[in-house]
């Protein structure tokens, strides 16, 4: 037999030697690219989903939703459903009509309507009740300690005055116009004002050095 031929048989050709490497290097390449990729991975995942970032995030949030959600429960912003202030037994009750005032935004020149604050038992429990508002949109009122001639009603009501600006420490209202532009609700202070609380301002929630109206308590 030829040298050529002995040497040709000898020698693993390209097909039977070419198969074994080839795929030990594909397979390390692969492995290679495999722990690369899980380890940016979890490089990603860390910085999204570790206890010391992502769940400090969801941690920042779920407190101020939960500090919101304890305001709401503790310092009641009112309930349309509640009995009204001048429907509460063995309560004193006064009210007042509101007037516009210049401080108003612009489309509110057709409200109106009443408030009205009663002393009882449980002690203060204030109604709020306008037409003419925007439909949809939440407004706010707040128990004034000056009457609507000056400073359309100064600075809010405080329990302890120079005390926190929310309640309980003052009384608020929040609500929702109705389709029609109707906006009513109630709510009730543990503590009494006494006639300290003379006026109610109302404006809208999101603009609220925009008052739109006043109304005087008449003791």
């Amino acid at each position: 037999m030829p040298l050529t031929d002995i040497t040709s048989a000898a020698r693993p050709t390209l097909s039977e030697r070419g198969p074994s490497p080839r795929p030990a290097r594909l397979r390390v390449a692969v492995c290679c690219t495999a722990v690369a990729a899980a380890a940016a991975l979890l490089s990603g995942c860390g910085s999204d989903s570790s206890g010391s970032s992502s769940k400090k995030p969801a941690g920042s949030a779920s407190p101020s939703k939960s500090k919101s959600m304890d305001g709401m429960h503790g310092k009641a912003m009112g309930d349309p459903s509640a009995t009204p202030a001048n429907k509460i037994p063995d309560a004193e009750a006064v009210e007042g009509s509101f007037k516009l005032l210049d401080t108003r935004p612009p489309g509110m020149d057709e409200v109106k309507g009443t408030a009205w604050q009663a002393q009882g038992p449980k002690g203060t429990t204030v109604t709020v009740s306008l037409t003419g508002l925007k439909p949809g949109d939440t407004y706010m009122a707040h128990l004034h300690a000056q009457r609507c001639s000056a400073d359309n009603g100064g600075e809010h009501f405080q329990f302890k005055k120079g005390g926190p600006a929310e309640p309980p420490n003052e009384i608020h209202l929040m609500f929702k116009a109705d389709k029609s532009g109707k906006g009513m609700t109630t709510v009730n202070n543990k503590k009494k004002t006494g006639k300290k609380a003379v006026a109610l301002v109302v404006h809208p929630h999101d603009a609220q050095d925009n008052r739109i109206a006043c109304a005087d308590f008449e003791f």
